[in-house]
C-alpha cells in the first residue's frame, strides 16, 4: 500500500470546512504524471500537510471521496492534450475537513512539445454556487458511478451539459459570472456583455 493510501485510510472524513483566507491562491507544480514538486505556503496551510509530506506525492493525496471520478477523467483528458481546464473541486485536508476550489493551469512543455510540468492555481468558489448547483450535480454523478460506473456517469454529464447547451467550463463560468453580477462584487463588470470572452473571464478571476 502506498503512502497516499495509508494516509487516507488513517483519516476520518469530517463534514466541516477548512477555515482559510479565501482571497488567497493555492499554487502547486507537478510533473507530467501529477506528482507534486512544489506547493506554496497557502497550499500547505489549507491542506494541513507540511511541504515535506507533499513533495513526491500524487496530487490526488487531497482527493475528497465526495468527488465524482468523471470530473478528474475529463480534467486529465484536457490537460494531457495541453488544454487548460477549469473545474470545481472538493479537496480533502489532512484533518479530514474539506475545502472547495476552482482550478486553473499553465502547462509547460519541453523543446519537443512534450508536457513536463503543470502549474496549478486554485482559489475559493462562492458557497451559493456550490450548494445550489455543484453539490447536487456531483451527488448525482457519484450515485451513477456507484450504480453503473464512470462510463455512465460521463454519459449523464454529457447529457446534462447538452441540455444546458454549454461545455463544462462554460457552465462553470456562467455560474460564477451570474453570482458576481447578483452580488455586485465587481461593479466595473456590470455593464460587460454576458458573452464575455472565456479566456478573459478566467484571467480576471485568477488575476493573471
Amino acid at each position: 500500500m502506498n503512502q497516499e493510501n495509508q494516509l487516507q485510510n488513517r483519516m476520518t472524513v469530517i463534514d466541516k470546512e477548512v477555515t482559510w483566507d479565501k482571497t488567497q491562491v493555492i499554487m502547486s507544480k507537478t510533473n507530467a504524471f501529477g506528482i507534486i514538486e512544489y506547493a506554496n505556503e497557502v497550499f500547505v496551510d489549507v491542506s494541513g500537510y507540511e511541504d515535506y509530506e507533499l513533495m513526491g506525492q500524487p496530487h490526488n493525496i487531497i482527493r475528497h471521496p465526495d468527488m465524482p471520478k468523471v470530473i478528474f477523467k475529463v480534467l486529465w483528458e484536457n490537460l494531457k492534450q495541453g488544454k487548460n481546464f477549469h473545474a470545481i473541486v472538493k479537496n480533502l485536508a489532512k484533518s479530514g475537513r474539506y475545502y472547495w476550489v476552482i482550478t486553473d493551469f499553465e502547462i509547460a512543455k519541453d523543446g519537443n512539445g512534450v508536457i513536463v510540468n503543470y502549474f496549478g492555481r486554485r482559489q475559493a468558489v462562492p458557497q451559493e454556487v456550490i450548494s445550489l448547483y455543484i453539490e447536487p450535480l456531483y451527488k448525482k454523478l457519484l450515485q451513477i458511478e456507484a450504480a453503473s460506473g464512470v462510463e455512465f456517469s460521463e454519459k449523464y454529464l454529457i447529457g446534462f451539459l447538452e441540455e444546458k447547451k454549454r461545455s463544462y467550463v462554460e457552465y462553470i463560468k456562467e455560474l460564477i459570472y451570474e453570482h458576481e453580477k447578483a452580488q455586485s462584487k465587481f461593479a466595473q463588470y456590470e455593464e460587460r456583455e454576458e458573452e464575455e470572452e472565456e479566456g478573459g473571464f478566467f484571467r480576471r478571476l485568477f488575476k493573471r
